[in-house]
């Protein structure tokens, strides 16, 4: 059995307020129990006691919350006013919290091929090294054959270091890595010019070439390598230029690319030229094995670069270009080197004396061993005598 007692009364600030008295009726005992607005009040009637039981949330919901902090000038209800009031700033504080954005934590450093190299250097590659295939794999009547008409042989001391350059082509991109994450936004701030990092996953990675919101899913043919090539390119002061120029004709409306795939198949080459010992006696001759990747992969771009722009090809074209810039690599190594010394030669004749952007670049050289070859880049009338076009695939 149970009976109800109603009694409409007002709040100290004008809020309407209805007031129920239950009687239940359990085991024979009767209990009166007072309901204000629906809710059970297990005090008196002041309401104190009423509006702690009430969760910040249903309060801001009803309307409550914005009702009561207004506050007034009577003396009995200061107290629940107090409360109310750093109730409300407790819960708009919350409403105002948001996640900070990527651009506005501090950026990473940037870091030099050197420094990234080093990381590799010093990390466990082992079972990487188990799985690389150095050379291209003969049997029969073509090992004779490469032994008496082939490349020489790569000097024994180099083998190491040769080998290190496949096992980073074997490494992923790996988020837990700093020295990974730091590549990534250097290629990218590099190439936008920008100061700000970026978020890991996004579409503005397709602004520099890749196929999508991750990079690691383009990575799969050369692995980290593809990357670090890219690294060396953008943090090298005398290939930066280049590199922005490149990624400047990526952008065209009609011949534009993916720059960072095109540069990634770049590096495919270089991997294939490598395998296939068409580096070896380069490599022999300096004494060292990545800087003369890093060269015959910026080269290699570079060739790409003019026959893209001076015979206006398309990405239509790109399946195309691309197996005949890599005939032309494999077969023309050293014109190859020698035309991306006078490239650099010229340019720097045109823009005085050359300065790095970044002192980080200074950790970045390879090139100044073409130094050699520039006096076999210029005519009898000083100017730069470039491989002609009507050759590039012959």
């Amino acid at each position: 059995m149970e009976g109800d007692v109603a009694v409409h009364t007002e709040s100290s600030n004008g809020f309407a307020q209805e007031w129920k008295q239950t009687e239940d009726l359990t085991g024979g005992q009767s209990t009166h129990t007072l309901m204000c607005n629906g809710i059970k009040e297990n005090g008196g009637i002041n309401g104190s006691s009423y509006l702690r039981s009430v969760p910040i949330s249903v309060l801001k919901q009803n309307g409550l919350l914005q009702s009561l902090a207004a506050g007034g000038d009577q003396t009995e209800a200061d107290e629940v006013d107090s409360e109310l009031e750093r109730a409300q700033q407790e819960w708009d504080a919350l409403e105002s919290i948001q996640p900070v954005p990527v651009e506005d934590l501090a950026p990473l450093a940037l870091i030099s091929f050197n420094e990234a190299l080093q990381h590799f250097q010093t990390t466990d590659l082992t079972e990487l090294l188990r799985n690389i295939q150095p050379t291209v794999h003969r049997t029969g009547l073509a090992v004779v054959t490469h032994f008496l008409f082939g490349p020489p042989r790569l000097y024994k001391e180099l083998m190491e270091e040769r080998d290190l350059v496949f096992a980073i082509a074997q490494c992923s991109l790996d988020n837990t890595q700093p020295v990974h994450m730091r590549v990534l936004q250097t290629i990218y701030r590099k190439l936008t010019s920008t100061k700000a990092d970026c978020p890991r996953y996004g579409p503005h990675w397709e602004n520099i070439g890749f196929q999508g919101t991750d990079p690691a899913t383009d990575l799969r043919g050369t692995g980290f390598l593809g990357l670090m090539h890219t690294l060396y390119l953008v943090m090298d002061p005398e290939t930066l230029q280049l590199a922005r120029d490149i990624y400047k004709l990526s952008q065209h409306p009609v011949q534009n690319f993916p720059f960072s795939v095109m540069s990634i198949n770049m590096t495919r080459i270089v991997l294939h030229a490598l395998r296939e010992e068409v580096l070896t006696k380069e490599c022999n001759r300096r004494q060292q094995v990545v800087g003369v990747l890093n060269e015959f992969y910026v080269a290699t771009f570079l060739h790409l670069y003019e026959v893209w722009r001076t015979q206006k090809k398309t990405i239509s074209d790109s399946g195309y270009v691309l197996k005949d810039v890599e005939l032309y690599a494999k077969k023309n190594p050293k014109q190859l080197l020698k035309h991306l010394h006078c490239y650099l030669q010229e340019r720097r004749s045109r823009i005085g004396h050359r300065t790095s952007p970044d002192p980080l670049s200074h950790g970045n050289r390879s090139l100044g061993d073409g130094e050699a070859l520039i006096h076999n880049c210029r005519g009898k009338e000083g100017k730069m005598n470039f491989i002609g076009r009507e050759n590039l695939w012959n």
